[in-house]
């Protein structure tokens, strides 16, 4: 079975999200795109409280889809979600050999070497790099890693913004979802 992972923390998840998945299934021919919210990134600020939450939304937002699996292998751990860690988890879960796809945004991407052990995920890892905002990934600075710079729209939605202003492109079952957990306000 061919699957790619989608890590995020999904702040919530909203149609960039999934457009990236629908996306990466058409172009790549992934069998299955695994979302695995993080219980704690590592890299952001976030109220722990909020995880079971998060890991509900992706579960609401993704259900419709039998390509789409949510995993809750680093909601379940209670700590900080490392990737190398999870990468590992995952490949040992599907029998994977070779790397593993790995969705990713451009600002996320810039700052892979600060990741935990990320000198180990150049050989575990393909990263699906995909364009946010007005970053640009310089190949010089990421000498090693095995990434493919997708080449798409932008799919440049904030979870913050979303958050501040509850804009249209929160999925409808995940807006409720907020609205009947009295979340971010």
């Amino acid at each position: 079975m061919t699957i790619c992972v989608f890590p995020g923390t999904f702040n919530p998840i909203h149609s960039a999200h999934l457009s990236m998945a629908h996306f990466s299934l058409e172009k790549y021919g992934f069998e299955k795109i695994i979302f695995i919210p993080s219980y704690i990134p590592p890299h952001k600020l976030i109220n722990s409280n909020l995880a079971k939450h998060r890991y509900n939304m992706v579960k609401l937002a993704t259900e419709n889809n039998p390509k789409f699996e949510v995993s809750d292998i680093e909601y379940k751990s209670e700590g900080k979600s490392y990737t190398l860690i999870t990468v590992k988890k995952i490949k040992e879960i599907y029998n994977i050999d070779g790397r593993l796809s790995f969705i990713i945004g451009t600002d996320a991407f810039k700052n892979i070497k600060t990741w935990y052990k990320s000198d180990e995920l150049k050989d575990l890892v393909h990263f699906l790099v995909f364009p946010r905002g007005e970053d640009i990934i310089e190949p010089s600075e990421f000498e090693g890693y095995d990434y493919e710079l997708v080449n798409c729209e932008k799919f440049d939605i904030s979870s913050t913004d979303l958050r501040e202003k509850n804009k249209e492109e929160t999925i409808k079952e995940v807006k409720e979802y907020i609205f009947e957990n009295g979340l971010y306000n």
